[in-house]
């Protein structure tokens, strides 16, 4: 009988060069097609709610597909899960309705983004935050987040090679944060957080590193802004490195 799956995934990005399926490259839905081919002896094509690029991360990216087979959708999770050997994880694996579709009904994503903001390096964790070794004014970095908040064009934050016909998008909220200190790897730990309807190529990483830029005090949010209006790449910081990116998850309606 033919279903329509719908998989919540974990991953960590680092050794991938994202999501997108390449012929000669190492990617997430290369290796979850793979080993969904190799468990149900059939094609599969698998439809993510959109690509993370080379060394971003996930904690619930969603994906859908489409099999005949009469496994149960735990059956379907444990084997996953046992037979990949990479950093991924199914962390949920159900029948949805057969018209899902989990990028065409995506109706919201939420990102975050970890800086660690001390003199010193960590020696654990990493691979998962951007270091900015000089403090940071965070309440000048949040007015720039109240900015972007509601529908903008963010083509000043877009690089080149987007799939979209437009660069409006909808930021539901946006802010920077102190993370609760609740284990030894927070100390210092700052989190971008943002919801937006939909994120153009390299928008979040594009975000940061202009927000960057303000909490630095080389630019203020009066210049943030007209950056923001100016629609000019040029004019925007450089690109947060993607390491500190994590799709914390996909919303549907």
């Amino acid at each position: 009988m033919k279903h329509n799956f719908k998989l919540v995934i974990e991953y960590d990005g680092t050794s991938f060069f994202g999501w997108q399926r390449q012929k000669k490259e190492k990617t997430i839905q290369g290796e979850l097609e793979s080993a969904l081919g190799h468990i149900l002896n059939q094609k599969i094509h698998i439809r993510g709610s959109g690509r993370t690029d080379a060394g971003v991360h996930a904690l619930g990216q969603v994906a859908h597909f489409h099999a005949n087979t009469q496994l149960d959708p735990m059956s379907l999770k444990k084997g996953l899960n046992s037979l990949i050997k990479d950093p991924i994880v199914i962390r949920e694996c159900s029948i949805t309705d057969e018209t899902f579709h989990a990028q065409y009904h995506t109706k919201s994503k939420e990102y975050n983004y970890y800086i660690l903001n001390r003199t010193d390096p960590c020696a654990i964790g990493a691979s998962y935050l951007w270091q900015i070794k000089k403090p940071l004014d965070i309440a000048r970095m949040n007015q720039c987040c109240d900015l972007i908040t509601g529908v903008h064009d963010f083509k000043s934050f877009e690089n080149t090679g987007s799939p979209r016909t437009s660069s409006i998008r909808e930021v539901f909220f946006a802010v920077m944060e102190p993370r609760k200190n609740t284990g030894p790897m927070e100390d210092d730990m700052l989190i971008f957080k943002i919801s937006a309807s939909g994120f153009l190529k390299n928008m979040v990483r594009n975000i940061v590193g202009t927000l960057v830029d303000v909490g630095l005090k080389k630019i203020n949010p009066k210049e943030f802004e007209t950056i923001l209006m100016a629609r000019d790449r040029a004019l925007a910081g450089n690109t947060a490195p993607a390491r500190g990116l994590f799709l914390k998850q996909v919303n549907y309606s």
